[in-house]
């Protein structure tokens, strides 16, 4: 059997500016996992090229396209499961000087349940600039014991199918919403997903209930305006096709959760979706603070401005965007008492209970971070190090090369587990030893920096080339940090 489906490509306008110029291929992939019972399970990849990034060849009729190769390869440890190499061509234009559309392409790979590394490599045939490339790691798992939910699909809009075509799932036509990246003029999160086994755990038609809802990625706090729930009866595959609200969403990074729960209200499966919103009119003003009492508090006893600026700067790490530009204006404006409600007010929203014990825990990692990361010109918690420490806690392990031969010296950070993902790393280097400020190079967590050069950034001191298609220097003795990341402790 075939594995790959090759599905259809089409036209998209791009809601956002345009991040490229033609000529220098701007792309961007995310994908969703999947089950089909009786075959197995599947990823489903959805790759957007930005038209204006692209360079574009008449054709014989006149018009003109471009054309760009991708390839994809599955691998497990060494061996290649499933790959694809294939061409896809633009939407014809008459007129190449004002493109503002993008056009996608969608991939299905049926493969067996298991850790996959997904290799990607993009090239624009018409272009003299060579590819790139970059990894995913993709895990597939829908045992049948279980109840599962599949990955969520972001749409950029969906509608019903008035004919089966490559997109349509369920009667519906989906399209993909590539980028997760939703600016002021949207206003809707679609999405898409799928639930299993609930006929087989429950019972046939047995009712339950899916909630789904918007919580902040730094600290995973519910949103509360944005939740929403449905009942559903159980069978071998459910279908959850929902939108929400999101105009009154603040900027910031965010995860789109849907949980399945019992009538006992019993959790059993869940699945969240990374997204980014920008949405410059929601703020936070000081009404939002001016009517909390602070009396017999922490925060009342804490009364130096400067004090009080420094506790406020020191919470950027796990603070979301909205919070950070709202410290930032207070800290400006340098008024101790809104600053006072503010920071009360930040601990008392993650820790009810007991605000004081959650504030004085995290002020001694703060202090634990000033004095291993400080710099001459940054406190520790503004370092890229210390900022992951506070944000993420002390790595699982670290490892250090600081006299590699041809290498500056790096670290490579490993967390066995970081919130909802597993086996993440970052890596820090610095160009001397001399000021301790450690830059973050490349992580292969969500919603950080992602670097598939790192390695000649390393080792930069010796290896510099000019072909952006290199993703490591050439083999030399002493060149250690592909083993590290990749085998971290061997």
């Amino acid at each position: 059997m075939k594995k790959r489906i090759r599905l259809l490509v089409f036209t998209l306008f791009i809601s956002i500016a345009s991040l490229a110029q033609q000529g220098n291929l701007r792309a961007y992939f995310s994908y969703a996992t999947f089950y089909i019972p009786g075959q197995g399970s599947f990823v489903e990849t959805y790759l957007a090229v930005e038209g204006s990034s692209v360079v574009y060849k008449m054709s014989q009729d006149g018009s003109f396209r471009s054309t760009i190769e991708i390839t994809m390869l599955f691998r497990q440890h060494d061996t290649i499961r499933d790959y694809a190499k294939y061409e896809l061509k633009s939407p014809a234009v008459q007129d190449t000087s004002s493109v503002n559309f993008g056009f996608i392409d969608q991939q299905r790979f049926l493969l067996h349940d298991g850790e996959y590394e997904l290799e990607i490599l993009i090239a624009d045939l018409n272009s003299k600039q060579p590819g790139f490339r970059s990894f995913e790691r993709i895990e597939l798992f829908y045992p049948q014991n279980k109840i599962n939910l599949s990955g969520i699909q972001l749409l950029e809009k969906f509608e019903k199918s008035t004919n089966v075509t490559a997109l349509t799932k369920s009667g519906y036509d989906l399209i993909p919403m590539v980028y997760a990246y939703y600016p002021e003029s949207m206003n809707t999160l679609n999405f898409y997903g799928e639930i299993y086994n609930t006929d087989k755990l429950l019972g046939k038609d047995e009712p339950f209930m899916v909630n789904y809802f918007i919580e902040s990625y730094e600290n995973n706090k519910r949103m509360l305006e944005f939740f929403s729930r449905r009942k559903m009866t159980a069978s071998a595959v459910g279908i959850l096709l929902q939108k929400l609200d999101i105009s009154r969403l603040p900027s910031g990074n965010y995860q789109l959760v849907v949980e399945v729960r019992n009538k006992k209200n019993e959790l059993f499966a869940i699945s969240k979706s990374f997204f980014q919103r920008s949405n410059p009119s929601m703020q936070f003003n000081l009404g939002d603070i001016a009517s909390i009492n602070i009396n017999n508090t922490f925060a009342s006893r804490i009364t130096n401005a400067d004090t009080l600026k420094d506790h406020l700067m020191s919470l950027a790490p796990i603070s979301t965007q909205a919070e950070r530009s709202f410290a930032q204006s207070l800290v400006i404006t340098g008024d101790a008492g809104n600053m006072q409600k503010y920071l009360y007010n930040f601990w008392s929203g993650r820790a009810q209970e007991n605000p004081s014990k959650a504030w004085d825990e995290y002020y001694l990692e703060v202090r634990k971070v000033q004095a291993a990361y400080k710099t001459k010109t940054k406190r520790g918690y503004q370092t890229d190090r210390g900022r992951v420490y506070l944000k993420y806690g002390p790595p699982n392990q670290i490892t250090e090369s600081y006299s590699e031969p041809g290498a500056y010296p790096y670290e490579i950070w490993h967390y066995y587990t970081l919130n909802d993902q597993r086996n993440k790393k970052f890596v820090f280097y610095s160009k001397d030893m001399v000021t301790n400020d450690f830059v973050l190079i490349h992580s292969d967590a969500i919603g950080e920096l992602a670097n598939y050069r790192w390695q000649l950034d390393i080792y930069k001191r010796v290896w510099d080339p000019n072909n952006i298609d290199q993703t490591s220097p050439e083999d030399t003795w002493g060149n250690r940090a592909s083993d590290y990341f990749n085998q971290p402790g061997k």
